[in-house]
């Protein structure tokens, strides 16, 4: 009885050696994944960042150059330092009505369009008849 135990123990910490083994294969690809997504973000924060600063370099030259040719006003200045808004209502109308549309289609078409236009699906005689 002993024997078996000592057996069915060592089976044991062999196959959690080798799901260890998989685990540790399979994370390196995870952490080669990860590795590479965070370089991306980073690169493309860095890129956005230096668009940002590269623009706020330049507004401020303009605010500066207009300061100091008296012509800065409060408009002038709120209108270099923010963003625009949105137009209105009607550029959203129109998302919305692309939206709508594609989801017609959706319904619609989708499910015909893989159809081999079998039998089923075709009108035979007989209905006319019941």
């Amino acid at each position: 009885m002993n024997q078996e135990l000592e057996n069915k123990a060592e089976e044991l910490e062999q196959t959690l050696a080798k799901q260890l083994e998989l685990l540790k294969r399979d994370s390196e690809d995870w952490i080669k994944i990860g590795g590479i997504a965070l370089a991306g973000g980073l690169i493309a924060m860095a890129i956005l960042k230096t668009k940002k600063r590269k623009k706020n370099k330049s507004t401020e030259k303009a605010l500066a150059l207009l300061e100091k040719e008296g012509l800065l006003t409060e408009e002038i200045k709120e209108r270099l330092k923010h963003k625009p808004k949105s137009s209105g209502f009607f550029p959203t109308l129109g998302q919305r009505l692309m939206v709508l549309g594609l989801a017609y289609a959706k319904e619609k078409y989708l499910p015909n369009l893989f159809s081999t236009g079998s039998e089923e699906d075709a009108p035979t005689g007989n209905e006319k008849n019941q």
